[in-house]
């Protein structure tokens, strides 16, 4: 069989298919303008205080392990000529210590613009951010995926702990997934994400052992790195931000950003890179759509742009230093 056969029966596994540009600009039917627009201040990382976050003793669906042919870190995807697709994704990481923020701006300029895009959440912002989680899930212009529990760096963490990472965001993916059905938010025309289909994976740091790559890809999910990095965690600047993604991307890219407070400037510079693209002749994709009109550009290992790039986490993590101070 062709790798493009496999490819084809492998995306079988992924949620059921996506139309492209679908969805509507509003948000999820099921809850008010109001209670979805961004409120002031909840941008805002803080200190965490009290116990330890718990998890109800809920199973998660056994999904079988990837296919051979989308094992390992997905970069990119190649696209036929003429197609000019691009994926927006937005990391939702929460480290042990702290209640990381949501950005709320962001969140409401893709819905008004109908803008497809996915988030990888931690699985204890989940927990932290219950509301929010739930319209995230029920919105059928986006997607969610498992950023593990706490954005542990899965080069360093070995062993159960590695495991537990993965694992419990999945409870807590699912935990929302179930809380937006029993809601009635999840309709029937909205992407089925919690049974049948592989699971989207993002390793923190863009760092990843042998290990746990195969530990991510034998419990059934796709490891979805990135080709643009938009350094949104520093202060670069909502024009430098835009220009530098603009000359970045090309068609199937995947772009790392951020919508937990951490990213800096990041509504902006959207508000300048998405109509640029658009007059590009690009559309927005969700990571399945885009995986499902291409073939993906796949590496053995995990980098953020070059290979050996993320050593200095990996560095942080063994000798303990915050990667992600409180602010």
């Amino acid at each position: 069989m062709s790798v493009r056969s496999t490819l084809c029966l492998a995306l079988l596994l992924l949620p059921a298919s996506f139309p492209v540009l679908a969805g509507p600009a509003a948000g999820p039917a099921c809850y008010s303008p109001a209670a979805l627009a961004a409120k002031r201040g909840e941008e805002i990382v803080r200190p965490r205080a009290g116990g330890p976050v718990t998890l109800p003793d809920m199973a998660t669906p056994t999904l079988p392990p990837v296919p051979a042919a989308l094992r390992g870190s997905i970069r990119r995807v190649e696209l036929p000529p003429g197609e000019k697709l691009v994926a927006l994704t937005f990391d939702l990481c929460e480290a042990s210590a702290e209640i990381s923020g949501y950005d709320g701006a962001l969140v409401d300029y893709l819905r008004a613009e109908n803008v497809a895009a996915t988030f990888f959440a931690g699985g204890k912002w989940l927990m932290s951010h219950t509301e929010r989680g739930d319209q995230l899930t029920a919105d059928h212009q986006f997607e969610m995926g498992n950023h593990t529990w706490s954005h542990a760096n899965l080069t360093v963490r070995t062993g159960d702990a590695m495991r537990r990472q993965v694992d419990d965001a999945d409870v807590a993916l699912a935990l929302r997934r179930t809380e937006v059905k029993s809601k009635g938010c999840m309709l029937p025309s909205a992407p089925a994400q919690a049974t049948g289909g592989a699971e989207l994976f993002r390793f923190p740091y863009g760092s990843c052992s042998a290990e746990s790559l195969n530990y991510v890809n034998d419990t059934g999910h796709l490891a979805i790195q990135w080709d643009v990095d938009s350094g949104d965690p520093a202060f670069i600047g909502a024009k430098g931000m835009a220009e530098d993604m603009l000359r970045s991307i090309r068609p199937g890219s995947i772009v790392l950003m951020h919508a937990n407070g951490r990213g800096k400037h990041t509504a902006e510079a959207l508000r300048i890179l998405i109509p640029a693209l658009r007059a590009k002749g690009y559309r927005f994709a969700t990571v399945s759509q885009l995986l499902a009109a291409g073939r993906p550009v796949i590496a053995d290992t995990c980098y953020s742009l070059k290979p050996g790039d993320t050593r200095v986490y990996d560095d942080a993590a063994r000798t303990g230093k915050r990667i992600l101070p409180v602010q």
